[in-house]
């Protein structure tokens, strides 16, 4: 009896889809990621407290200021006025008031009219920002409508 030689039957399994399925995975976490940092801005450097603790749930409606100094490279101040940095941008903070009117016109476009009292600020100043100065940007967030503040700082661990 004669025996036929046939092909090998193995069959090996088509890749492309497994290869799409994990590009959508990867696109799917590089949208998920946490951004919460994206508001952070590296020339604040915060001053280091034992109480400083992270908020215990995550807020939705926040405005984050940044508070700091023009630097060096080195680190050394430039210029001894501390300005809220937005992008490439430096604003006076006593001079801020004129934008804290357009976040109050967006708040309220966007959450309603009681929005801009709904909106946290959340104000991320320098360790060596006057505390006074920290004080009139408060209140010249409370002559705008804003009720609610937070102050960021790192918290130090022993």
């Amino acid at each position: 009896m004669r025996y036929k030689k046939t092909a090998s039957t193995v069959l090996e399994p088509d890749m492309t889809p497994m290869i799409d399925v994990v590009f959508q995975l990867i696109a799917f976490f590089m949208l998920v990621t946490n951004f919460e940092q994206t508001q952070a801005d590296e020339r604040v450097k915060l001053p280091s407290d034992q109480l400083a603790r992270p908020p215990e749930a995550a807020r939705d409606k926040v405005l984050v200021v940044n508070i700091g100094f023009n630097r060096n490279k080195q680190g050394e101040k430039t210029d001894p006025e501390a300005y809220i940095f937005e992008g490439d941008e430096l604003i006076p903070v006593l001079d801020y008031g004129r934008r804290l009117l357009e976040e109050k016109r967006v708040a309220q476009a966007l959450y309603g009219p009681e929005g801009n009292q709904e909106m946290t600020i959340e104000i991320r100043a320098d360790s060596e920002t006057p505390t006074g100065l920290i004080q009139e940007l408060i209140k010249l967030s409370q002559e705008n409508g804003f009720e609610k503040f937070s102050l960021r700082a790192k918290q130090l661990v022993k």
